[in-house]
């Protein structure tokens, strides 16, 4: 993580460090399976994806989430991440590299205390947005 931004010191529009996860692989939808505890079938075996429907095996929803909000935790401590949320805008597939960012779009004091509002994205090699969602963060 990089030194914690100051509120006084960002501007809305200003983009948050970005991240860049390398593709994903079978491997580790395997492993987040186990810590996840969700086994569903389309995230592991062919077969069973494709009787769902799917091209394939998907990647987990909630990986790309975790990606986000590893996005921005490494912007500041976790304590300071007053709120964070998403929707699924489209699937992940194996072989996909995911590329992070967000940009601020709102700055405020509540309750006496300085906030930000971010607008983050996942997005696969491709420029599908996978996940949008928005976080707010306090800043000293």
């Amino acid at each position: 993580m990089t030194e914690t931004p100051k509120f006084a010191d960002v501007t809305i529009g200003d983009a948050i460090p970005s991240l860049d996860k390398p593709a994903i692989d079978r491997v580790q939808l395997a492993l987040y399976a186990g810590a996840s505890g969700d086994h569903n079938g389309i995230h592991l075996d062919e077969d069973q994806a494709k009787a769902g429907g799917l091209d394939g095996v998907i990647a987990h929803g909630m990986l790309s989430m975790a990606f986000l909000v590893e996005l921005v935790g490494n912007w500041v401590p976790q304590s300071q991440i007053r709120s964070f949320g998403g929707r699924f805008a489209s699937i992940v597939k194996p072989g996909d590299v995911v590329a992070c960012g967000g940009t601020i779009t709102a700055k405020e004091t509540v309750d006496g205390e300085n906030r930000v509002t971010i607008d983050v994205h996942a997005a696969t090699g491709e420029g599908n947005r996978a996940i949008v969602g928005k976080a707010v963060v306090a800043l000293a």
